[in-house]
């Protein structure tokens, strides 16, 4: 968790060079918070690193749902932990608190450097994604056949998921999706509309992307860097959610 005193982000730093699925989350804090307070390790560096077990947070925020007021401040209890204050209204309309205690580690600042956000190299081809939930019921049941998943796109809007093994050859084909405007405006000159940019990636980590996804986001899109990576940006509202998926070789 970074904390800063514009944003809070979610970071899941798995190194995309051994094969792990990275993440960056994007909350702005005035969208969430009604009062925010932090202070950095100095004035240049204003920013808070914390490592948590993320079950631990989720399972604190779930006796939230229909708190009345919830407070999230660092304390110090015989270690270091996010204690989570939240305000449940009683069948007697008179208050209660339940707090919960979440251990933390806090993050030297020599290992900032690791935690930066990803620099998302230039695509090749960017699509929007179809209904996530449609694509998640496609590709639960491609992975009974294969392990490995083929992604292909071009600027005509055109999405393949595919998966091939020695007896079958499985083609979901998507139409019409359309493209955003790529950050490089010479890769869409230079590039024929019709011809697919394809990636490889492990059919499961793609299945746990789409999992995590249980509202509908207001927008996804997929960008695909041949054989290299798979890059997934989601947008849900006042969230915004990067995800990168290493090629298969």
């Amino acid at each position: 968790v970074r904390i800063s005193p514009r944003q809070l982000n979610f970071i899941l730093a798995d190194k995309v060079a051994s094969g792990g699925v990275s993440m960056w989350c994007e909350l702005e804090q005035e969208n969430f918070f009604s009062e925010f307070q932090m202070e950095g390790v100095s004035a240049e560096n204003n920013e808070i690193y914390l490592e948590l077990t993320s079950e631990n947070l989720s399972r604190a925020l779930k006796t939230a749902q229909n708190a009345r007021a919830l407070k999230i401040k660092l304390t110090n209890k015989h270690f270091p932990c996010l204690t989570v204050s939240i305000e449940l209204l009683s069948v007697s309309s008179s208050s209660r608190v339940v707090t919960h205690d979440i251990p933390i580690k806090v993050i030297p600042r020599k290992l900032w450097k690791d935690l930066q956000e990803p620099v998302v190299p230039d695509s090749d081809v960017s699509i929007y994604l179809p209904v996530l939930k449609t694509v998640k019921s496609v590709v639960e049941r491609m992975k009974n056949i294969s392990n490995h998943l083929i992604i292909e796109a071009n600027l005509n809007g055109d999405l393949n998921l595919k998966i091939e093994s020695e007896l079958v050859c499985v083609t979901t084909h998507f139409k019409d999706l359309g493209n955003p405007p790529l950050a490089s405006a010479d890769a869409s000159r230079d590039r024929n509309p019709e011809q697919m940019a394809e990636v490889h990636v492990d059919i499961r980590k793609f299945l746990q992307f789409l999992a995590g996804q249980q509202a509908n986001p207001t927008k996804a899109i997929c960008s695909i860097v041949s054989d290299k990576v798979l890059h997934l940006d989601v947008l849900h509202e006042d969230v915004s959610l990067q995800y990168f998926i290493p090629a298969l070789s």
